[in-house]
């Protein structure tokens, strides 16, 4: 530890950053395995109670981006957002960007990058220009969730989340939405409470007569799942998430959201966030 906090010491008083892989491989007999040092800056971060990146740490992203979003980046490159036909990276350094530039009218999370490429290939951001799309690629990253944060601080626009009916995914929504237990000191740049669940909701499965044959029967994973997000302090806050996971329990079956492409292929981009967006369909 005192190898890594003195690497972030020279860091800070130089005023550069450095990635967590690039400290790694300065020694790695060191610090053997690229986990140790990623355990040692949260373990630093979270004794010093001051966001990860103030150590001058950086990690690589795994998130992705699109639509109507430009920005500087710290090292003066200019992204815009609006050009990418399959995403781009949510950047390593979000404290960094400057120029923060949108016309957007919301951010849509998404769950998964299978389903990110899918709303781009189907041209949701065509029929729909004035807003934001981003994916985690499932649990989300720091910077992915710290750039939700930014968007939410810049523009105070809606915040909606499309996930699995599941389990999981209300789990991965509630990490955007509250946070998570190890990264609990650095909540506030990490989350925005005010996110909504636009879908896919466990209740639409039965509005939308999907079939039984297209659903997935909940395993004692998924139950034991479901009876611990149930217990967690904040679902008294949103009694409507706590009625969804009910019907989810009571049902004995999941859907993903790809399910919906039971009911036509391009039924998700074309009329399911179409009609939520417009008629008001999230929690």
């Amino acid at each position: 530890m005192l190898s890594l906090m003195s690497e972030c010491y020279k860091l800070v008083q130089s005023n550069t950053f450095s990635t967590k892989r690039d400290i790694y491989y300065r020694d790695p007999q060191l610090f053997g395995s690229q986990s140790v040092v990623d355990e040692l800056a949260d373990n630093i971060a979270c004794m010093l109670s001051v966001p990860r990146h103030h150590l001058h740490l950086l990690a690589t992203s795994k998130g992705c981006l699109a639509g109507d979003l430009s920005f500087i980046e710290m090292d003066g490159n200019c992204v815009d957002c609006s050009t990418t036909t399959t995403g781009i990276l949510v950047p390593s350094h979000v404290e960094g960007l400057t120029n923060i530039r949108s016309e957007a009218k919301f951010v849509l999370i998404v769950e998964k990058d299978a389903t990110f490429q899918k709303l781009l290939d189907d041209g949701l951001l065509k029929r729909i220009k004035n807003c934001i799309i981003i994916t985690g690629k499932g649990f989300p990253d720091i910077n992915t969730r710290m750039m939700v944060r930014k968007l939410w601080d810049c523009f105070h626009i809606p915040i909606f989340g499309l996930v699995d009916a599941d389990p999981h995914g209300i789990e991965i929504l509630c990490v955007y939405k509250f946070g998570s237990k190890s990264y609990s000191f650095d909540s506030h740049n990490l989350t925005v409470p005010s996110i909504r669940w636009l879908g896919v909701l466990p209740s639409d499965i039965k509005h939308l007569q999907i079939r039984k044959e297209s659903l997935i029967p909940l395993t004692k994973a998924d139950m034991d799942k479901a009876g611990e997000l149930i217990k967690r302090p904040y679902y008294k806050q949103i009694p409507a998430w706590m009625k969804e996971i009910q019907i989810l329990l009571t049902s004995g079956y999941k859907a993903e959201i790809q399910t919906l492409t039971a009911i036509s292929n391009n039924f998700l981009t074309d009329v399911y966030i179409l009609n939520k967006i417009q008629h008001g369909g999230w929690i």
